[in-house]
Order: structure tokens, then sequence, then C-alpha cells
């Protein structure tokens, strides 16, 4: 398959800290990766890091280009969506307007579309359209947050821990939409802590600790290792 991202022996630091430490994984087209391991282990400096919020050492590419000199906006503008951890919605705006905010450089006619493709995937967003977002469930403050990461029609979409904070009835909901967002076609790379969920649902999967990644492979081969199971699994 086609490598969509690419990250080459990528560090961060803060300060003297080590967060992420020579990390290498890449992202195919169309694909679902799960990027799983404890708290702390640099996992979402490492999506940062391919966002462009935090310096980096190392090689990010994204469809083929190097991405080390863009910005963030540069990077979103490619491609890249972000559903931030604890969804950072805009509480007392409506679900409408918080979907305005993820398509604020669109065109009006992106805007709408986004919009409407938002409404088709998460019918219970277009029941809630003038509802303020401060006022939704759990579960579905986090689909509008994957609905706003999507306004701008994205080739690849970053999750970061899409079920935290979740009821287990909002988090097979959460799971379930990420399913069909990836069979529309979007390549999505998940970081999670429910390493159950992640691994019954993403193709391939990474194991990262302490900053490094310690394990890679089929997500299915992973959730029947034997390391993986006795600390993340149970």
């Amino acid at each position: 398959m086609t490598a969509l991202l690419e990250v080459n022996s990528v560090g961060v630091r803060y300060g003297n800290a080590v967060a992420v430490d020579e990390a290498t994984l890449r992202v195919d087209e169309g694909e679902w990766v799960a990027l799983i391991g404890p708290n702390g282990a640099g996992k979402s400096s490492l999506l940062k890091a391919i966002l462009g919020l935090v310096a980096h050492g190392g090689e990010i590419r994204f469809a083929g280009r190097g991405l080390d000199r863009l910005r963030a906006w540069s990077r979103q503008r490619l491609g890249i969506g972000y559903a931030p951890e604890g969804r950072r919605l805009f509480p007392g705006l409506s679900v409408e307007q918080n979907l305005l905010v993820g398509g604020y450089n669109l065109s009006d006619d992106r805007v709408r579309a986004g919009i409407g493709q938002a409404f088709e995937i998460f019918p219970r967003l277009r029941e809630r359209r003038r509802q303020s977002a401060g006022t939704l469930s759990g579960g579905e403050q986090q689909m509008l947050a994957l609905a706003r990461a999507l306004m701008s029609r994205p080739r690849l979409l970053l999750v970061d821990e899409a079920s935290l904070g979740l009821m287990p009835l909002n988090v097979n909901a959460t799971f379930k939409a990420l399913d069909e967002l990836h069979r529309l076609g979007h390549a999505i790379l998940l970081v999670e802590q429910n390493a159950r969920m992640a691994l019954k649902h993403a193709g391939r999967a990474y194991l990262m600790e302490t900053g490094r990644i310690a394990l890679e492979g089929p997500a299915a081969e992973l959730a029947r290792d034997p390391r993986v199971l006795e600390s993340y699994v149970g």
C-alpha cells in the first residue's frame, strides 16, 4: 500500500525531559492504525509533533511531502484532521457553530458540504444542531469533535483518546462512528488507552512505552501478545 503518513526517528523534548525518543511509524492510505500504551508514554506528544504543535527532531512526511518546515495550519490544509483529547469544544456555542469553527478557512460551499456530511454521518448532531455543545452528552460531544475534525475533509484523521471519560455505551457508539469513517475512506491514527477496543477495530497497531515504540504489527496479533495482554488488555 502507499504510505500516507511517515514518521521517521522523531523525538520530542520538553526541556531536559524526553517525551518521544526516536519513534518511527507509518499510516497507509485508508488504513486504521492504533497507538496504544500507558499514560505518559508520549503518545499525545507524538501526535502533536505530527501536527506541528511542538518542536521535534527526525522526519515527518505526509503524502510524500516533508512537513518539518510547515506550520500547523499548513499541515491541516494538506489534509490532516485532528480530534483532540478532551474534545475541546466551545461549550457556549451551538453544535452548528462549533462545526463552522472547524471550517473557518474554507469557502462557503465547502462549509455547507462539510456540515451536510457531518449530519449524514452523525444524525444525532442534526437533531442537536442549535443546542449548546456544553449541554450535550459525553458521547454526543465526541461525535461533534470528530465531525468538526472532518470539516476540511481530511485524508488522515488523528484522534487522541476517543473513549476518554465516556460511559461504555458511548464508547461503543464512538468506535462505531470511527468504523464508519474508516469505511468511507479516511485513514485514522488513533491514540487510545482502551487497548481492547483499539485493537479490536484497528488494522495495525503500535505499542509505545516511555517514549519509544516497543511493539508493532497487525492489531489482532498484538491483542494476543502476552506482553500486551498482561499490561494493557487484561
